[in-house]
């Protein structure tokens, strides 16, 4: 059954699709646009767009349709709960775990053992990606956080555009990184010659990666990693662009013995629960294979 709402702009000169998406927790400002390009959303009872700045008292008109149900399956795979409550799950992902189905990953994802344990998100539409405020490489292992309503969806999404969100990684990389605490500031975009991968390049977008040395192994070095911005494979594509290639990473870096993946985690995340805004932070060790992978380097 499709849900209505009526409300009245009290703020001159907001966007329409802001002015919905603030009124509606439920509603992204995407989604708000798309209901809006729809024909869902109308101002004093006619289309507008989403561009649209609101008088003092219009009125704005909203039907949120049901969503179409998702293609996607349950599946009972192992799940590692970290955290819980009523918006959100804080999930320490293996490595080889594909977060969202993709070509050549239809299923036994992440997103598939989520609805076993949550069936209420494949309410949530269509997408192929219900509750994904953000994700992990297959073989990056490490925290990961998933939204369990879309209220709490856009109240994450907002805390990662605002960089707020900290994300640390543990990263083991090739040779002895110095200065021992450092910021990589290049742009990040699709590698001209190799477009399946990415690099540093000048039209590329802004990228910004926070480095801080651990401890030297060998002629290894152990960082904790903080990326302030989200650019696909930023912290690999970072690191072997200055010459410190992460260990065990076939594309950017360099394969060990040691090793089947990237010496890649994602250790520690901390962000403002939706519904309280009081900041938290979880932690998460090493797993296994990277444990004994930097013992036999050692």
């Amino acid at each position: 059954m499709d849900k209505a709402h009526s409300l009245m702009a009290d703020k001159p000169g907001i966007r329409l699709d802001k002015f919905v998406s603030e009124k509606c927790p439920e509603l992204s400002r995407t989604h708000a646009q798309r209901l809006i390009a729809d024909g869902h959303i109308t101002v004093n009872g006619q289309p507008a767009k989403p561009s649209l700045k609101l008088a003092m008292g219009d009125r704005v008109d909203i039907i949120i349709p049901p969503a179409p149900p998702s293609p996607l399956s349950p599946q009972a795979l192992p799940l590692n709960i970290i955290y819980e409550d009523d918006d959100l799950l804080v999930v320490d992902k293996p490595a080889g775990l594909t977060v969202h189905p993709a070509p050549g990953h239809p299923d036994h994802t992440l997103v598939n053992a989520i609805l076993a344990h949550c069936p209420h998100l494949a309410e949530l539409g269509s997408s192929l990606r219900p509750g994904i405020v953000h994700r992990l490489d297959k073989d990056t292992s490490g925290l990961m956080l998933v939204a369990k309503n879309r209220a709490a969806q856009a109240d994450l999404i907002s805390q990662f555009r605002a960089r707020s969100i900290v994300k640390a990684y543990l990263v083991l990389v090739r040779g002895q990184l110095t200065p021992e605490r450092g910021i990589i500031e290049a742009a990040i975009g699709r590698d001209p010659r190799h477009r399946k991968r990415m690099a540093v390049v000048t039209e590329g977008r802004e990228a910004r990666t926070q480095y801080q040395v651990i401890r030297y192994v060998d002629d290894h070095t152990l960082l904790e990693v903080i990326p302030e911005t989200g650019r696909t494979h930023q912290i690999r594509v970072h690191l072997a662009a200055i010459g410190y290639p992460v260990v065990g990473d076939p594309v950017y870096g360099v394969r060990s013995p040691h090793l089947s993946r990237q010496f890649l985690h994602a250790c520690r995340l901390g962000f403002k629960l939706p519904s309280t805004g009081q900041y938290v932070e979880f932690t998460s060790e090493l797993p296994a294979d990277l444990a004994r992978a930097l013992e036999e380097i050692s």
